[in-house]
């Protein structure tokens, strides 16, 4: 364990394993927590990827390093088309600034540093958001919020049950990253690019849409049980986001697997076994990524091929 914000016991660890790969996934990445500690999340989302940048500027071993962002990096006027990779950066929210200002910054360090073909460092930016997926135990997240309520039999309380999002499972955007990565690593025509990973269209469904066919799963009589609706918004949340995920299937070759009812089951399933049956959470969480790789092989996904 170590804190990204650490740059002396950060670099130290860079520098002893000397990776091949670097996939940056850490953050502050609860909502809710970027009003109640603001400074931790800017601090950890802005300086912890500086940090990782300053690293690899002095690094002399070739790496593939891929960023991790969000798809709240946007400035979300919440309009109906999916936003593209050049549109433009920015948040009304802390936690939504934190990750458009980590992008700016990743651009500058690319443009100073990287972008010089003699750079052993190689770098990726990887734009997700609305993941869900089994093991999620953090608060304010809908679907943990869910099973925890469901378990102690109470209702889910919800703030914005109309809201859109483009659900997808968590394996969707990793299988991104990693094709991402790949592509880094045998091309330098992709150093330096943002790319979006997100589901298909169909997959835009409300929160109350999500929370009804999660609690189908569960096993609610009448799925209408399952939640109450409060007027209690102590912060703005946008009502609609979509991504524009072209340029990943253009240039990457990367498109999504499971459709909605597929994500919504392997969510659901993931949840009640755990609750319910006592499963092995580590073991049924490998037999669900071996049946995601099914599913894309049967698709003939190329990611999945190559």
């Amino acid at each position: 364990m170590g804190d990204v914000r650490d740059f002396i016991s950060f670099s130290k660890v860079v520098n002893e394993v000397q990776p091949d790969f670097i996939f940056h996934l850490a953050a502050q990445a609860i909502v809710s927590t970027s009003y109640s500690d603001p400074t931790g999340t800017i601090s950890t989302n802005v300086i912890g990827t500086m940090n990782l940048l300053e690293i690899l500027r002095n690094h002399s071993k070739q790496c593939i390093a891929v960023f991790i962002t969000s798809d709240k990096c946007y400035n979300n006027i919440e309009w109906i088309y999916g936003y593209r990779e050049d549109d433009e950066i920015g948040g009304k929210d802390i936690y939504s600034g934190s990750k458009g200002a980590a992008e700016l910054v990743i651009k500058s360090y690319y443009n100073s540093f990287f972008v010089n073909k003699s750079h052993p460092v190689k770098i990726g930016i990887g734009r997700a958001g609305n993941v869900i997926g089994g093991g999620d135990w953090s608060l304010d997240r809908i679907v943990s919020d869910c099973f925890r309520s469901w378990n102690s039999n109470l209702p889910v309380e919800i703030r914005s049950p109309n809201a859109t999002r483009p659900w997808q499972h968590v394996l969707e955007p990793i299988s991104g990253y990693l094709t991402l990565g790949q592509s880094l690593f045998l091309s330098e025509k992709l150093n330096g690019e943002p790319f979006n990973f997100g589901p298909r269209a169909e997959q835009n469904h409300t929160v109350v849409d999500l929370i009804r066919d999660l609690a189908m799963h569960w096993g609610f009589d009448d799925v209408k049980d399952s939640f109450k609706i409060t007027d209690n918004i102590p912060f703005y949340e946008a009502g609609l986001l979509k991504l524009n995920c072209d340029k990943a299937l253009f240039y990457l070759h990367w498109e999504p697997n499971l459709y909605y009812t597929e994500t919504t089951q392997f969510v659901g399933e993931w949840y009640t076994n755990f609750y319910k049956n006592a499963c092995n959470a580590f073991q049924f969480t490998l037999q669900q990524i071996s049946e995601y790789e099914k599913i894309a092989m049967s698709r003939k996904r190329s990611w999945a091929i190559n």
